[in-house]
């Protein structure tokens, strides 16, 4: 089970939302890249960066920040505004690992095959659900799509990370979705990164034990949780 601290910038600084709503915005840290430098320092290898101004704006507004979070040694996956092959070509050319695809893989294959062909495990696909529904543009927008058919869809396309983000618990400390989450491992071929809900350390070996099921589920995002000291990094890294 790979780990992924999550950092989230909006306005240069760190912060945290709850269900994605920009007004439920809690500040945790002025320079997202010293968060980064503690996960390093603890062990982390990956961080999970999004830019929040990106997924509302529609375009990156934090790829400074991203590049100084690369430059800490890193491996970042990022997401946040990744809606042209410009910009992903952009964020992979200074160094970022993985981008996460949302917005546009609900809106257009074409844009996800092009990218699968040229970047293969490059790219990855975000799906945010809200009621099993797929949310879009910084979850503001709820689509009449399912979050396992798109999942399917992507999954035919060659993708090979799906991140399932269950909008209704994410960033409140109440647990995962654990049903919703087995349930998209068990449909779609691709690795999957389970998101949303994690408040302490037996969320996690709940995720671990439906990884032993479903070897698919190969990671779990953390964020509020350890920015609230509900759970410690160096400990969830030691999860198998």
């Amino acid at each position: 089970m790979t780990i992924y601290p999550a950092i989230d910038i909006k306005g240069g600084r760190a912060v945290r939302l709850q269900q994605g709503r920009a007004d439920q915005e809690t500040v945790y840290a002025a320079n997202p890249v010293d968060v980064a430098a503690e996960f390093k320092a603890t062990g982390s290898p990956w961080v999970h960066v999004v830019d929040l101004d990106g997924a509302f704006a529609g375009t990156p507004q934090n790829l400074a920040h991203v590049e100084k979070i690369v430059a800490t040694g890193l491996k970042v996956e990022l997401g946040g505004g990744m809606r042209d092959r410009a910009i992903v070509d952009r964020a992979l050319s200074i160094g970022v690992a993985r981008v996460v695809i949302g917005t546009r893989a609900a809106e257009s294959a074409d844009f996800v095959t092009e990218l699968v062909q040229a970047y293969g495990d490059k790219i990855a696909v975000g799906i945010d659900a809200k009621n099993g529904q797929v949310a879009v543009k910084g979850w503001v927008d709820t689509t009449g799509t399912g979050a396992i058919e798109l999942a399917q869809r992507m999954d035919a396309l060659g993708v090979a990370t799906i991140i399932y983000t269950d909008i209704g618990t994410d960033g409140m400390l109440t647990g995962p979705n654990l049903i919703a989450q087995e349930e998209m491992a068990s449909s779609v071929k691709a690795s999957l990164i389970a998101s949303g809900g994690v408040s302490r350390r037996e969320d996690v070996v709940a995720l671990a034990e439906i990884e032993k099921r479903r070897s698919n589920l190969s990671g779990v995002i953390v964020g509020k949780a350890l920015y609230e000291k509900r759970v410690d990094l160096a400990d969830l890294l030691t999860i198998s």
